[in-house]
C-alpha cells in the first residue's frame, strides 16, 4: 500500500473515524515520550496519558462537559524544547506531545485536519529516526532509502491496518474503542520500533 493511498483513505473517513485513528496512533507514540521522560527527568508521562484518556472519553461522549482547553494548558509546558536536550529521543517526545495537542485542538475546534496531521507526524517521527540511524551507521539517508527502510514500510503497513480496523468498526462504542486500542498496541512496540 502506498503512502498516498493511506492518506487518501484517511481523508475519506468520517470525523469520528479520523479522531479514533489519530488517538490510536498516539497510543503508539506516547511510550516514546515516557522513555524520554525517564531518561531526562523532564515532563510527566502520566499527565499525557491522562489527557489521552480524556480525549478517548470525549470522542465516546461528545456531549460530556470535559474541558479540553484545560488539558491543553497542562500539556503545553510538558513539550520539551529541542535546544534544552542533546539527545535524539527529544524528537519523538516532542512529536508525541505535539500529536496529542493536535488531537485536542481537533476535538475542541472539530477540525479534522488536526487528526490527519497526527498520522503525518507519526510517519515523520519514523522517517527522522531512520535518517538518524542511517547517519550514525555512515549510510546515506535519501528519500528512497528512508521510504524503503523496513521500519517505514512497517509504519505504512500498520497505518493501513489501523485504517482497515477503523473502517470496519461500525459504531464507535467503548467496546470497539477498547478493541482498537488493543489492536494498535498488539505488536508491543512504539511507532519507531521501541519495545513497550
Amino acid at each position: 500500500m502506498t503512502k498516498a493511498n493511506n492518506f487518501q483513505r484517511i481523508r475519506e473517513l468520517n470525523y469520528l473515524q479520523k479522531a479514533v485513528l489519530a488517538s490510536a496512533l498516539i497510543e503508539r507514540m506516547l511510550p516514546n515520550y515516557g522513555l524520554f521522560s525517564e531518561a531526562t527527568g523532564f515532563g510527566d508521562e502520566t499527565l499525557l496519558r491522562n489527557s489521552l484518556n480524556v480525549c478517548w472519553e470525549k470522542i465516546l461522549l461528545p456531549k460530556s462537559k470535559i474541558d479540553l482547553e484545560k488539558q491543553v494548558e497542562k500539556i503545553e509546558p510538558n513539550v520539551p524544547e529541542l535546544a534544552d536536550f542533546d539527545m535524539f529521543g527529544t524528537y519523538p517526545a516532542i512529536d508525541a506531545a505535539t500529536s496529542l495537542l493536535s488531537l485536542m485542538h481537533g476535538l475542541v475546534a472539530q477540525d479534522e485536519q488536526e487528526f490527519i496531521s497526527v498520522s503525518k507526524i507519526s510517519q515523520a517521527t519514523v522517517a527522522r529516526f531512520i535518517e538518524y540511524q542511517m547517519t550514525v551507521e555512515g549510510e546515506i539517508a535519501d528519500n528512497t532509502a528512508v521510504r524503503e527502510h523496513p521500519l517505514m514500510q512497517y509504519e505504512i503497513e500498520v497505518l493501513g491496518e489501523l485504517i482497515d480496523f477503523v473502517e470496519n468498526m461500525g459504531r464507535i462504542t467503548s467496546d470497539s474503542v477498547k478493541a482498537l486500542k488493543k489492536f494498535a498496541l498488539e505488536d508491543g512496540q512504539t511507532n519507531i520500533g521501541l519495545t513497550l
